[in-house]
């Protein structure tokens, strides 16, 4: 199995539609750190199971320096935000998301 993991840092804002009160419901920015795990039993004509500039083009391309709730169709929380990463990358398994340092989502599409 060939495994590749792409590293970006998104900047960007983003409000959550919650049903208690946070200070989250708020525009807020962070910036993410967002890793990108893709896997496949083979490579392509090139070698490579995705192309890293691809990973960032859809990625970064898509969230960064923007308002998160305006490029997507879901509340953006990071475990959402995992979750459309792993659907949106050829070949994505696993998307990790950290907002800080101390806070951190994950999703992984299992086998």
């Amino acid at each position: 199995m060939f495994i590749t993991c792409k590293t970006l840092e998104v900047a960007g804002s983003h409000s959550l539609k919650l049903d208690y009160g946070s200070p989250c419901q708020r525009v807020h920015g962070h910036n993410w750190i967002i890793k990108v795990w893709c896997r496949s039993e083979s490579v392509d004509k090139n070698g490579m199971v995705v192309d890293f500039s691809k990973v960032k083009k859809i990625v970064h391309g898509t969230l960064d320096h923007e308002n998160i709730n305006e490029v997507v169709d879901f509340n953006p929380t990071a475990e959402n935000i995992a979750y459309w990463i792993v659907q949106a990358v050829p070949f994505c398994f696993k998307a990790e998301i950290w907002e800080s340092r101390d806070n951190y989502a994950c999703y992984e599409k299992l086998l």
